[in-house]
């Protein structure tokens, strides 16, 4: 019994020894440790012995953590405001100067974000905050990777979530959009009449090269006209005959007013008759009373 009482504090002093020099860390664990307040090393992940009240550890998680950007308010460069949030995914690569270097790495971190969030959105116009994500959540991500590589932390990605407007920003913004879709609409139309009179200027050269072409193409409208339903009468006309018609028309003799032939010119070599003198217009005799003057 006495010997029990000797050295059962002895057996309770050391497993309290044991217990609060042990640590276990997961594989994601890092354990930053310092000796009498000096950084000594890194260790981990699995068995760390430390020595008690001489040593401490800090536990590191180097898991990719989740940073929610608050929502900011942004003035862009052509003076529209805007609300802009993100999501930064980061991580600690350097378990030490996470711990030495900076108080509250996340807490930095988050802060950091929203100043450079609102400084390079303010460089650009809202047209490039819209159409141009891609290359904006890069430039905070450089810029952010380069202010907390001193920390140990690494930037893995930046993503810009939604851009709030305005209502009234918000119809402008479909005014403009409506009114380039006329344009385009009336671009193409436009470029649709200059390719299709380029297209009959070439058929108009074609055709005239050969006036069967001509008389093909007029039999095929034709048929054309006679498949439909409808009640348009078509009398054929040859085209040979309409040219025959314009080179007799040079030797028939002129029609006047009431049907009756007109004398042909006289030719350049046969004299002239003499033209006769008018007639005499009767005058009407002068009313009674009076004396003609």
């Amino acid at each position: 019994m006495s010997y029990l009482a000797v050295y059962l504090p002895i057996v309770v002093i050391v497993v309290a020894i044991l217990a609060t020099s042990i640590r276990i860390l997961r594989e994601y664990e890092r354990g930053v440790v310092f000796t009498l307040g000096r950084f000594t090393g890194v260790k981990g992940p699995g068995l760390i012995l430390l020595l008690p009240y001489v040593q401490q550890m800090v536990r590191v998680d180097q898991r990719t953590l989740v940073l929610d950007v608050p929502t900011q308010d942004v003035i862009s460069r052509d003076n529209v405001s805007v609300k802009v949030n993100a999501v930064i995914y980061f991580r600690v690569v350097q378990a030490d100067k996470s711990v030495i270097q900076v108080e509250d790495f996340q807490q930095a971190t988050s802060q950091l974000a929203q100043t450079t969030l609102r400084s390079v959105l303010g460089k650009h116009d809202l047209d490039e905050m819209l159409s141009e994500r891609d290359k904006l959540n890069n430039d905070i991500q450089d810029i952010l990777d380069a202010q907390t590589d001193a920390w140990g932390i690494k930037v893995a990605n930046v993503e810009i979530k939604h851009v709030d407007l305005d209502e009234s920003m918000i119809r402008v913004i479909a005014r403009q959009a409506e009114a380039e879709r006329e344009r385009r609409a009336k671009v193409i139309s436009a470029e649709g009449e200059e390719q299709a009179a380029q297209k009959l200027f070439e058929a108009a050269e074609i055709l005239s090269a050969r006036p069967e072409a001509m008389q093909l193409r007029y039999l095929s409208t034709l048929t054309t006209i006679g498949m439909q339903n409808n009640t348009t009468i078509v009398f054929p006309f040859p085209i040979e005959f309409g040219d025959l018609l314009s080179t007799l028309g040079g030797g028939l003799p002129l029609r006047g007013p009431a049907g009756r032939s007109r004398p042909a010119a006289p030719s350049s070599g046969a004299s002239s008759p003499p033209s006769a003198s008018p007639p005499v217009r009767p005058t009407a005799p002068p009313p009674p009373g009076r004396a003609a003057v």
